[in-house]
């Protein structure tokens, strides 16, 4: 085993645990991943006392939430290459991000008769805010479809960006397929006909080096508890240009300027997008998470990773029966989804897990990507930088095992 790997799995206690007697083997990274020490003690520091509502009191508690929660931005900031600060918008997660992109932006950009353009693998978050949008204000979904390996067809883009496009909204890494997008091609073919771009990056945050300045997206989205920080943690980074022309999309406390029953005016960015109290200690905590892994030998990790995924493909397509979707291997991450021929996903999930094994079954939130496909259901085993290639070669013993038990 890689000794630097094992290492880091010391500074995750929850992968110590066991159920059902067994020694747990969590493979479900792709919905949520474990917590590492420091994040775990920051909170709990915070939970039991280091608490005081941020930006609103003078008092010594107030004053070292904000600082912890500022310094989180700042973090932030750093490791996803912004140029401002103030394009760092904290969110509930991915998903509040791109509702409240769908919103704002529509409001100030999208008329009647205007189209969004979607990928046609992309989680329901992806999909429902812009539907929701478009009902709003009469405008129409395009799919910009995927090949039968799972890659995006960018050679359609030309055709599919007429000037009715006001907004292209497309995965970094597809949840279900696990394969890293051409996302910057995309980007600089809607550019060239001056389209915005927003990058559901909650999987290819985690997965590639993302830096805002070359990527040039306009807006770009990640959920904090699948980068080993805490659930209802999120970013938004836009563009300057775009979020200072897009109107708030909640009302309330620190969002504003100036109140009054005759009119008011809202705050500067990032606080005209962050109306109320704040999660300010998950979002300290999520602070902690990316010191935590930008700490990293990102080397060791890479190449651990990419074991893991030339591994996985090798042993799984060994399966009989066993269907793997997103196949191209070069642009793949850890993260296998597949069918096995006369037995149903939630079966095997379920008895796996009785074994140890957490896994994923059923649609993963991305119900058109199994229906293009021809699917309803399918098993996901995603891996993190935590998890070991012994884990992995148990992992497909057990598969067998319990195929073998479901016919």
């Amino acid at each position: 085993m890689n000794a630097y790997i094992l290492s880091l799995r010391d500074c995750f206690p929850a992968l110590q645990q066991r159920v059902y007697g067994k020694p747990l083997v969590y493979l479900d990274n792709a919905a949520t991943t474990q917590k590492p020490l420091p994040v775990l003690s920051l909170l709990a520091e915070m939970e039991r006392g280091r608490n005081g509502n941020i930006h609103r009191a003078v008092h010594y508690l107030s004053a070292q939430c904000t600082e912890l929660y500022e310094s989180a931005r700042k973090t932030i900031c750093r490791f996803i290459g912004a140029e401002h600060e103030h394009e760092i918008i904290f969110t509930s997660g991915a998903t509040a991000a791109i509702n409240l992109v769908a919103f704002s932006f529509g409001e100030a950009f999208v008329k009647e008769g205007d189209v969004v353009l979607v990928g046609e693998a992309e989680h329901h978050s992806n999909i429902l805010p812009w539907q929701l949008m478009c009902a709003r204000k009469g405008a129409r979904i395009r799919v910009l479809p995927i090949d039968d390996a799972g890659r995006l067809r960018i050679d359609l883009l030309p055709d599919l960006l007429d000037d009715g496009v006001r907004l292209v909204a497309v995965s970094h890494i597809g949840n279900v397929l696990g394969l890293v997008n051409p996302v910057k091609r995309v980007i600089e073919m809607a550019h060239e006909r001056n389209i915005p771009v927003l990058i559901d990056g909650a999987q290819g945050v985690v997965h590639e080096h993302v830096n805002m300045l070359d990527l040039n997206c306009d807006f770009y989205v990640f959920s904090g508890h699948k980068l080993f920080g805490p659930t209802g943690t999120g970013i938004l980074y836009g563009k300057e240009h775009w979020l200072e022309q897009m109107p708030p999309w909640q009302g309330g406390g620190d969002m504003i300027a100036s109140v009054s029953f005759a009119g008011s005016t809202y705050a500067s960015l990032p606080l005209k997008f962050e109306a109320g109290t704040p999660n300010f200690i998950g979002q300290s905590g999520l602070g902690a998470a990316i010191e935590f892994v930008s700490a990293l030998d990102r080397g060791e990790v890479e190449a651990h990773l990419h074991l893991l995924t030339q591994k996985g493909m090798t042993l799984l397509q060994e399966v009989e029966g066993l269907t793997m979707f997103g196949t191209d291997a070069d642009q793949k991450i850890p993260l296998f989804s597949f069918s096995v021929e006369g037995v149903h996903a939630a079966d095997l999930a379920t008895l796996l897990d009785k074994m140890g094994y957490a896994v994923r079954s059923g649609q993963m939130c991305a119900e058109p990507t199994l229906a293009r496909f021809g699917q309803t259901s399918l098993l996901r085993a995603s891996l993190a930088m935590y998890n070991t290639d012994e884990e992995l070669e148990c992992f497909v013993t057990a598969l067998k095992k319990v195929i073998s038990m479901l016919r």
